[in-house]
């Protein structure tokens, strides 16, 4: 095919041509996409809705792996955890690498690796086995996530075009996790194998829509490769993951924790000492001096920590307590995901309207006051309609508001160059928040037990959940009220002198 040039350029960055095999140059606009555009934006969805839907189905099936595989309690939290660990331990290596080795390439090859474990996932007898394609996943993922969101936001320029493909984006996620929900308790019927073999033809189909539709992009110009901070970034944040999500088990004041605690520090501030000294370093802290993409990172710890342990601890309480089945579960939970789904799409006309503060506001109100209402209503034992589906409702709008506006706010301003690095970071930022939140949720609630109808054993941690989204709102507020103060103090100022 003839070489043409394809140009994209944001508000607040150069302009700069990637190679490509389209036969013009597009340029998305606010309100006019070509079918290329549609298609790009389509890839990027379906690996995002592949990425829910496959930690939702596996979440599911994880009693009747357990029953055909004998796994004990610690070993099945190992196929959920070796997942988190591969992808939040290497989200900001993932996102840094596309964009020094090209988004395309980098996208394509982690893409037809998840779709291999996936395959395995499906096949193996061992558990151990099962727990280490997970892990593959986890890793092929860290590179996929980061690179899809870099790839639409160096595709569709900082704007409305942006926002709206970001609230399209935002309803596949959703959507993935809800349809992993319903699937999961399906596919269990059939076999817990199915929940790993779905996703195979999928990432097949984005994998062959990728290679075809994603531009052709060059790697980075300079930037050089920077070894030893990939080494120590990598390390630290594995070790820092894996000591999270296993202390629950182990205990927080044993040895072996307190060392990798120790270790994983020592790693991070070698990073940390590389970096500043590096002529082309892996991460530029420079990027954490602006305000927002801190507040964007740190509003992605409450939002995934407190929705992903709620919905952890909702799981088991219906189920072990109350004795509801996968399917029922799942039912209960979906209302949620609908709000996500159907609200999303309205959420870039929001920001393009309002701008993201705002949403961001309303997103951690929405959570909190969810929250706070199924503390007051609960009881012993929660009624569906009168605590767990108002709640339900609450978080769904909270997040349908929220994901789109953290992800709009954390890469506005950025340059091109370095969207992969913003991406990677509020995406690690949500995973990592994630699995601290839910490790200390899950050592406030050990005295939960099977069978137990009654929800005070997990009180505490929804006690916990409360105070994260809480601490959220707080955080985008204060910054929207201080502002607001200074605007009055001005026009007193301006007032006095006049």
């Amino acid at each position: 095919m003839a070489s043409t040039v394809e140009t994209y350029a944001g508000p607040s960055s150069r302009e700069h041509s990637v190679p490509s095999s389209s036969s013009s140059a597009e340029t998305p606009s606010g309100s006019h996409w070509t079918p290329r555009l549609w298609g790009v934006l389509a890839v990027l969805c379906l690996v995002l809705f592949l990425d829910g839907l496959d930690v939702s189905m596996v979440g599911v099936a994880l009693p009747s792996i357990g029953h055909e595989l004998g796994l004990s309690a610690t070993s099945l939290q190992w196929i959920v955890n070796g997942y988190i660990l591969g992808y939040g331990g290497l989200l900001m290596l993932g996102g840094r690498t596309a964009d020094l080795l090209g988004r395309r390439r980098v996208f394509l090859i982690a893409l037809a690796v998840f779709a291999g474990a996936s395959l395995l996932g499906g096949m193996v007898d061992s558990g151990g086995l099962l727990i280490a394609t997970r892990f593959i996943k986890g890793l092929a993922a860290a590179f996929t996530a980061p690179t899809a969101l870099s790839i639409l936001t160096t595709t569709f320029p900082e704007g409305p075009a942006r926002n709206r493909a970001l609230s399209v984006f935002s309803v596949f996620g959703a959507s993935g996790y809800s349809s992993g929900l319903i699937l999961g308790g399906l596919l269990t019927e059939f076999g817990w194998r199915w929940t790993f073999l779905i996703p195979v033809p999928l990432a097949i189909l984005a994998l062959i829509g990728g290679w075809f539709l994603i531009p052709r992009d060059r790697p980075a110009d300079s930037g050089g490769h920077d070894v030893v901070g990939a080494i120590t970034l990598s390390g630290g944040m594995l070790l820092a993951v894996y000591t999270v999500v296993s202390a629950p088990d182990r205990g927080w004041g044993a040895p072996l924790t307190l060392g990798s605690i120790v270790l994983a520090a020592a790693l991070l501030t070698a990073f940390v000492l590389v970096e500043k000294r590096i002529a082309h370093p892996l991460v530029r802290f420079g990027i954490l001096r602006v305000g927002t993409v801190v507040r964007a990172n740190l509003s992605m710890v409450a939002l995934m920590g407190s929705y992903m342990s709620f919905q952890f601890m909702m799981t088991l309480y219906l189920q072990d307590g109350l004795g509801w089945s996968a399917l029922r579960m799942a039912l209960a939970l979906l209302p949620a995901g609908l709000v996500v789904a159907f609200g999303s799409p309205f959420t870039g006309k929001l920001i393009n309207r309002y701008g993201t503060a705002p949403l961001l506001i309303a997103s951690m109100a929405s959570m909190s006051l969810g929250y706070v209402w199924f503390l007051a209503t609960a009881g012993t034992t929660p009624n569906y309609a009168f605590a767990v589906l108002p709640t339900m409702l609450l978080l769904g709008g909270g997040f349908a508001f929220g994901f789109s506006a953290i992800m709009a706010q954390a890469t506005e301003g950025i340059e091109d160059s370095e969207q992969g690095l913003a991406s990677g970071l509020v995406q690690t930022s949500g995973q990592v928040g994630a699995a601290l939140v839910l490790a200390v949720v899950t050592a406030l609630t050990t005295g939960a037990k099977a069978g137990d109808a009654d929800f005070g054993s997990y009180r505490p941690g929804a006690n916990l959940v409360t105070a994260v989204a809480v601490v959220g709102l707080l955080l985008n507020l204060v910054p929207l009220l201080g502002a607001k103060r200074r605007g009055i103090d001005k026009d007193d100022s301006i007032a006095n002198v006049r």
